[in-house]
């Protein structure tokens, strides 16, 4: 028995070591890095973000719409505070001068998403002006010389996709297809990079397992089906687009978060197989899927997939990679939530809350790497309300992608989170990430002095 006991120990600190060696968390030591003068080439750009339902007002149609205005099984608002999107930043009516606040900070790239459900508030119906207005909005882009890139699903559905099941039947992918043949010709001619779906991940774990995106189920294996579909949605636009007029002449590409997932205890056993399975269900298996067209994930009793297409490996023109920070996850005796997230006392923490992690940018872009397509960084943003962290978010954050560049990893773009502050999901409007600040009752939009460290770089004088 002692014999056993003294194997099973071995054993123990041997995978101990293992994982401590192969997978340390990455610290840098910030006070031996100089962050200032950090260049970058001339054909590299600069941009910032924004999504239909959190900035334009009125998404009446869709499932968050639905979302916002309903109650969870305790009959408790679905939203902090049982805060609405409602008029948003009024982002539709204002957008002109929007575009001047861009021209302002000196950025030449703006990623907008078209709101699906006000373009086809129907399954059989096109809304010509709803059309109309994007094509005003990327005209008037392109007269102030700031290159538009189109997101065709940013987290919403409308209502009636919703009532057909979704994202949860794969049949139900062809109607998505085809509203994005719709959408493509429209602006194909003007618009040269699209990104199919942003973060299905997100997506699929919010709502299907942590469930406080729409619907709100709790569903380890909905989770990785729905996670799948919208996978194999992105390929199937991907090659139709591709195969339109234009489609060779537009760069077409997945947008994925990757969050890493690191042990709170470093020692314990169970707190590094919770991030094994998380991360393979979070980043490997759209990593997995990109790289190879396979997803093969098979953990007991909790999700068991597997898929595989020859159209699907590499079937992208480039890796959108948006990034905030990690998790350090601790186990936890409960078959619902078996673990839980941590944070160190050290942690310089952002609002969401999460901490600030650079570190984990770089790790990601090296992950993101091994696809072997061109990077460009979609999101990347900081919730600062008191806009005291704001400067040294970008300061560090830009430094591990410049690390990351000048050891030869191929990014081409960088599109600040967010252009002014929005409707951040559940969170509500409590969490500022725009580099505008935004009074909600007037509608004015002010200058973040935080902002200002991002200007100074991408105009080279940081």
């Amino acid at each position: 028995m002692m014999i056993i006991l003294i194997i099973v120990c071995i054993i123990y600190l041997l995978f101990i070591f293992h994982m401590l060696f192969w997978h340390s968390e990455l610290k840098w030591n910030w006070d031996k890095i100089d962050t200032s003068n950090m260049k970058f080439s001339n054909s590299f750009y600069w941009g910032t973000a924004t999504a239909s339902h959190q900035v334009e007002g009125n998404c009446k149609n869709n499932n968050w719409y639905n979302w916002e205005n309903s109650k969870d099984e305790n009959n408790a608002p679905r939203i902090k505070d049982n805060q609405k999107a409602n008029l948003a930043c009024d982002h539709w009516n204002r957008y002109k001068d929007d575009i001047k606040l861009i021209t302002n900070l000196g950025l030449t790239h703006y990623r907008i998403s078209l709101e699906w459900s006000k373009i086809q508030p129907d399954k059989d119906e096109y809304n010509q002006e709803a059309i109309n207005h994007y094509v005003d909005v990327v005209d008037s882009l392109l007269e102030k010389n700031i290159t538009p890139v189109i997101t065709l699903h940013h987290f919403t559905n409308p209502i009636w996709f919703d009532q057909l099941g979704g994202f949860e039947k794969e049949d139900n992918i062809d109607f998505f297809v085809s509203f994005c043949e719709k959408i493509f010709p429209i602006f194909s001619d003007k618009v040269k990079i699209w990104c199919t779906i942003n973060e299905p991940e997100v997506y699929s774990v919010m709502g299907y397992f942590a469930g406080v995106f729409p619907p709100g189920s709790k569903s380890p294996q909905l989770t990785v089906e729905v996670l799948k579909n919208l996978l194999i949605a992105h390929t199937s636009v991907y090659h139709k687009l591709k195969n339109m007029p234009n489609g060779l002449n537009c760069q077409i590409g997945l947008v994925k978060n990757i969050m890493q997932f690191d042990p709170y205890r470093k020692w314990h056993l169970l707190d590094w197989i919770v991030c094994i399975v998380t991360n393979k269900i979070y980043n490997g298996i759209a990593l997995s899927y990109l790289k190879t067209g396979t997803i093969n994930i098979n953990y007991p009793f909790l999700v068991k997939l597997y898929y595989s297409s020859n159209k699907a490996a590499l079937a992208t023109d480039f890796f959108g990679l948006n990034y905030y920070s990690h998790n350090y996850l601790k186990f936890k005796f409960d078959k619902y939530e078996f673990f839980e997230n941590k944070y160190m006392e050290d942690d310089i923490m952002t609002d969401m809350p999460y901490p600030i992690y650079a570190e984990g940018f770089y790790r990601a872009i090296k992950e993101a790497e091994k696809i072997g397509k061109p990077i460009i960084i979609t999101e990347n943003g900081i919730a600062d309300y008191k806009d005291n962290r704001r400067s040294l978010f970008i300061e560090r954050y830009i430094y591990a992608m410049h690390k990351a560049i000048q050891e030869g990893t191929d990014i081409q773009g960088y599109f600040y989170w967010s252009l002014m502050d929005n409707f951040e999901w559940a969170e509500g409007y409590d969490m500022k990430f725009g580099l505008y600040e935004v009074d909600f009752k007037t509608q004015e939009r002010t200058l973040r002095k935080g902002s200002e460290t991002f200007i100074n770089i991408i105009n080279g004088q940081q």
